[in-house]
Order: C-alpha cells, then structure tokens, then sequence
C-alpha cells in the first residue's frame, strides 16, 4: 500500500461513504454572490475512520474547480494539486470538531469550508463559488453530473 499516494487512499475513504444523506441545502444570491451551505449526515462511526478522507476530497474538488482567472492569476503559483500538507495546515479542532477552511490557496479562490461534528454532522459551505458546492456532493455519491459545452454542469436526472 505504500506505492499509492496518501491522497489517493483519502478520496477512497470518501468513495465509501454510501450513505452520506442531505439534510439540507440553503443557496442565498446576493449582490452577485452566491453562499452555499450543505448539510449532510453519516453514521458518526463511519466517520471516525474516514472523516479526513471525506475533507480531503471536498478541498480537491473545490481546488480543482477554482481554477486561476483575472487577477488571481498573477498571484497563482503553478501548484496544480491539492494536496495533504494543504489540508493540514487549514484544518482546526474546536470543540470536538473537524474543521476545514481554505479561502485563497496557490492562487485559487477556494473560499470553501468542511465541518465534520462527532455527532455525524458534515457541513459544507462556500462561498463565490456559485452552486459548485452541489455538484461535489452528487459526485462523491455517485451521480452522473453532466453539462452542455459552455454551460456549468448540473445534476443529472435519474
């Protein structure tokens, strides 16, 4: 197991969260902004084994998504992956909780937030990142998202 990088093993522990449920999703417009908050729940066992999996891979797919434009692209400075040592140096522990926050990283606005509470609470939240927030959560459970060429993706119908 040594040869698979650690990031790899993350997003597998997210991979098998087959149960993460919505609970709620707020999607506020304001002035040109949009604020994401997604609120999910997964048996607390499960997330004990697998919560950093689960961080990881919402901090990969925002990063991937935050992709360098106007002037954040004179800041960017060519890292083309989220890694690790990024997830750890933005994570917090408060009050028994897990808690991510990256707001500009490499040059990327991410400006998203992951919290994982013992009692099997995940929160999701972003911010001026449109509605990009849904479309990762769909994917980490398994839906197709697809879009039109020059469009934004959106959730499949089944």
């Amino acid at each position: 197991m040594a040869d698979i990088p650690i990031e790899h093993e993350l997003i597998t522990q997210a991979a098998g969260l087959v149960d993460l449920q919505v609970i709620d999703t707020q999607i506020e417009h304001f002035m040109g902004n949009t604020k994401v908050r997604i609120v999910m729940e997964e048996d607390p066992e499960v997330l004990e084994s697998c919560a950093l999996g689960l961080i990881f891979t919402f901090g990969a797919l925002s990063f991937h998504d935050a992709k360098p434009r106007g002037v954040s692209a004179d800041y960017a400075d060519g890292v083309d992956e989220f890694t690790v040592s990024d997830l750890v140096r933005h994570l917090r522990f408060p009050k028994e909780r897990i808690y991510f926050y990256a707001d500009y990283l490499h040059g990327r606005m991410m400006k998203t937030s992951v919290e994982v509470s013992p009692d099997g609470k995940v929160v999701l939240e972003t911010v001026n990142r449109g509605e990009a927030a849904t479309r990762w959560v769909a994917r980490l459970q398994g839906k197709k998202v697809v879009s039109l060429v020059g469009s934004q993706p959106t959730e499949s119908i089944e």
